[in-house]
């Protein structure tokens, strides 16, 4: 089965997340965007779409994937926004015979198009995918499920834990895991531990109220607590003493400690210290330091609003926390606003509140933020990223410096210089 899962103009919506990686990356629960619709076929021959100025980066880190290629063959064309699930498996697992558009409140989340026409719905490569794309095609609704901002993906994120589980508890899972003697699991049947995983003196699985999945490789040190529904991808480390509370998904090779509830960490992110993080969002190359605390509920008690750019959001929510993009940076004692927004690589410290709205590339403090020097930052990310093991690609400090230029406007509007 041909299938392209594309971007479409709704990317901006996820700036920051999305500077340095398509939206389908996103991760929401145990999987990613495009895990989730890629789950939804059998045998898929996936083309990825995205915006051109990621192409190269991403090329590097998947070896092999069509990117920006043009399918052959009839195809199924999948919206990388929508959180799939079992209502996109029965739509695309059915025989399909004419060309049909499938719409989720008024937006394409999905389409069949026969071979001859595929070339006009992609007609220009790194350029996203829009309803204008699939003109002529006639259309009806489907009951799928967009996320259209980050704190979508964060709400939904226990709910889906609960469905990836499922999945879970299938996959090969490699060497048997280390329990040590004296560390809890209740509700063993609701958690499936990877192969290798390690779980030390003291450590507490407790899956009565939702599913803990491990990925493997995966480090829980004494009288760490983890309560579920949660997902810890593999070669992470949970530190001694955490607590790890529902709706939290942790990506690859993190070390996270303190107090965390309800947020989504993407892969190589630190959060090792005591401190609070709630209903957040963090990209990859985070570091937040000890004591630093966020905000994910208002005095009032009412909706928390968000600023993007220029424009200002009505969640609709009463917990949204923190969104922090790629290498960015907190210094201990940080405290941040209920629904701030800091870009990517900035760097923060000092006393007081930050604004709600930190733009890209910005250093220094509350009122006193300065332009982040571009050949500073990169070599900063270059040294976090070999200290992984991961080497930083010519592709990717040209799209950091890329990003550098693109957020100009932003940090111009913020009266940074």
């Amino acid at each position: 089965m041909q299938v392209c899962i594309f971007e479409d103009h709704h990317f901006r919506t996820f700036l920051p997340l999305v500077y340095f990686r398509p939206v389908y990356e996103l991760r929401c629960g145990a999987l990613s965007l495009r895990e989730k619709i890629e789950a939804c076929f059998t045998r898929p021959v996936v083309a990825l779409h995205l915006r051109g100025d990621l192409a190269e980066c991403y090329r590097d880190d998947h070896p092999g994937a069509a990117v920006n290629a043009m399918p052959k063959g009839d195809t199924w064309f999948i919206n990388g926004r929508l959180v799939a699930d079992g209502a996109l498996a029965r739509l695309v697992r059915g025989k399909r015979t004419e060309e049909r558009a499938y719409l989720a409140d008024g937006e394409i989340a999905a389409a069949y198009v026969r071979a001859k026409n595929v070339p006009s719905v992609i007609r220009s490569p790194g350029a996203p995918i829009t309803a204008q794309n699939f003109q002529g095609i006639h259309s009806e609704s489907f009951e799928g499920r967009f996320a259209r901002y980050p704190w979508d993906l964060v709400s939904r994120s226990a709910d889906e834990i609960a469905n990836d589980f499922r999945r879970a508890k299938n996959a090969p899972r490699g060497p048997r895991p280390k329990i040590y003697r004296g560390a809890e699991l209740l509700n063993r049947k609701n958690i499936v531990l990877g192969g290798g995983s390690v779980l030390k003196p003291g450590a507490v699985l407790d899956a009565e109220k939702g599913p803990i999945i491990l990925g493997r490789d995966v480090t829980i040190m004494p009288n760490a607590v983890i309560e579920g529904p949660v997902f810890i991808g593999e070669h992470s480390i949970i530190k001694a003493g955490a607590k790890i509370y529902h709706g939290t998904s942790i990506g690859a090779r993190c070390k996270v400690g303190g107090e965390v509830e309800a947020s989504i960490i993407q892969s190589y992110s630190n959060k090792q210290h005591e401190g609070f993080l709630g209903h957040s969002y963090l990209g990859s190359w985070v570091n937040i330091g000890a004591d630093t605390n966020t905000s994910d509920l208002k005095n009032t008690y009412g909706n928390v609003r968000v600023r993007l750019g220029d424009e200002e959001i009505d969640t609709g929510l009463q917990f949204v926390g923190l969104t922090m993009g790629d290498h960015s940076k907190t210094g201990i004692n940080m405290m941040f606003d209920t629904g701030t927004v800091a870009g990517i690589s900035c760097n923060l410290y000092g006393a007081g509140l930050p604004p709600k709205f930190v733009p890209s590339f910005s250093w220094g403090e509350k009122n006193a933020l300065t332009v982040y020097n571009l050949d500073k930052s990169v070599e900063t990310a270059r040294r976090v990223m070999a200290r992984r093991d991961v080497k930083m690609s010519e592709a990717y400090e040209r799209l950091f410096r890329t990003v550098f230029l693109l957020t100009d406007p932003d940090r111009r509007n913020a009266g940074i210089a």
